[in-house]
């Protein structure tokens, strides 16, 4: 059976809160997951009005120096917020720095208040997934062929440009989303790893058919594609402190119910498992009770 992974996703922001006590927060969260984890995540996003924010990228060099033990993941960067081609050298840089330890979440960008903030043009969801596909080009590109590379598509060009040193081993590559015409087909086109969030096992197999369905039009194996979901986790064995949300699906209950429950997501091939955290209270019982049945 496959082996399973165990990644957190780190809090950016605490609205109400400091900036202070969202990085003791993810430095308990860390020392909490130490064993049976091996990932942790920030998520892409530039501002809520007046909260404290961190911005991903930078962020993200930071625990890849603090934290060698982890991979460093982003979950999912905005195609829009950074030039394609700057994208892929900041990439391949921390790549190299790092180890060999980023995985690099691509996706085509959604959150039209920051967009707006931050004077960037917010185009329409199909022109966004355009762009998203060339850009998943010009990385490739950068990171792989001969140099100087050249590429001109209908919305971002590069001309004689050069990334070196190219990334060693080469960066996977994450999409994420489960818009079935437009974002699956990208990812069957292009991606290393695919992921989904906060639904049922049913839902996310029924994505993963139509994945299937977008890998068989144009001959790829989606075995190819590593399977990643993302949650947000509360266990405890007393039912009042577990948490659940009215739209939002939750890895929640007992530890019993927990390793049920991702045993279902395992048979259908996910390797990888990301959660957000409410408590650390919730983490430790998760490590304690629930990762030794996936050791």
């Amino acid at each position: 059976m496959s082996t399973i992974e165990f990644g957190l996703m780190l809090r950016q922001n605490d609205p109400g809160h400091p900036l202070s006590e969202v990085l003791q927060f993810n430095r308990q969260c860390i020392e909490a997951a130490t064993a049976g984890f091996t990932t942790l995540w920030l998520e892409d996003h530039l501002q809520v009005k007046e909260t404290d924010e961190l911005e991903c990228l930078s962020t993200l060099c930071f625990l890849a120096g603090q934290y060698p033990q982890f991979n460093i993941g982003s979950m999912v960067l905005s195609q829009s917020y950074r030039n394609p081609a700057l994208l892929a050298k900041m990439a391949a840089t921390l790549q190299h720095l790092s180890g060999g330890r980023f995985l690099l979440g691509l996706g085509a960008g959604w959150k039209e208040d920051e967009y707006r903030s931050y004077n960037y043009p917010f185009p329409s969801t199909r022109v966004r997934m355009e762009q998203l596909e060339e850009a998943i080009e010009i990385l490739r590109a950068l990171w792989s062929k001969p140099q100087p590379v050249t590429f001109t598509g209908q919305h971002y060009a590069i001309h004689e440009a050069y990334c070196v040193p190219q990334p060693v081993p080469a960066i996977p590559l994450l999409i994420g989303g489960g818009g079935e015409q437009k974002t699956l087909a990208i990812v069957a086109r292009h991606a290393d790893m695919w992921n989904f969030n906060s639904c049922t096992v049913e839902e996310y197999q029924r994505k993963l058919d139509i994945l299937k369905q977008h890998c068989a039009k144009i001959g790829r194996n989606p075995d190819e594609i590593r399977l990643t979901y993302l949650s947000t986790l509360s266990v405890s064995e007393d039912p009042a402190q577990v948490k659940r949300h009215p739209q939002k699906h939750f890895i929640a209950g007992n530890a019993a119910e927990v390793i049920q429950e991702l045993d279902q997501f395992r048979a259908i091939g996910v390797t990888h498992f990301l959660f957000r955290i409410l408590d650390s209270a919730s983490l430790t019982h998760f490590v304690a009770h629930v990762v030794p049945h996936f050791a």
